[in-house]
């Protein structure tokens, strides 16, 4: 499985960004996917994700601000990030988890997301 994210940039605060994951590879639709995000001096921290099945999880400081989703084929993902803070300033990863076998996991490369005040 590979992952390849886009869609990070520089934004003023109060703009709204899409990032995107395209993944490739053998039964992708059989991963729960999300979003990650690290900050300069900071842990690696949950954003956003969705399961095979279609469930979403937030973070407390994202909810009603992001959306996750999924194509149809589940094959690309992307992150809607609206209102955004200048905290939301990170290194953005996608991440993919086998629903079954979670062993399985996999990262894409990072994006960057500078929000600036």
């Amino acid at each position: 499985v590979q992952l390849q994210a886009f869609g990070g940039g520089l934004v003023q605060a109060g703009g709204s960004l899409r990032l995107s994951c395209a993944a490739s590879g053998s039964g992708i639709s059989s991963y729960d996917m999300g979003w990650y995000r690290q900050a300069p001096g900071k842990q690696r921290e949950l954003v956003a994700s969705t399961t095979s099945g279609g469930i979403t999880n937030y973070a407390a400081s994202v909810t009603g601000r992001f959306t996750i989703s999924r194509d149809s084929a589940g094959l690309t993902v992307y992150l809607q990030m609206s209102r955004l803070e200048p905290d939301d300033t990170a290194v953005y990863y996608c991440n993919a988890v086998h629903s079954l076998f979670t062993s399985l996991k996999y990262w894409g490369q990072g994006t960057q997301v500078t929000v600036s005040s």
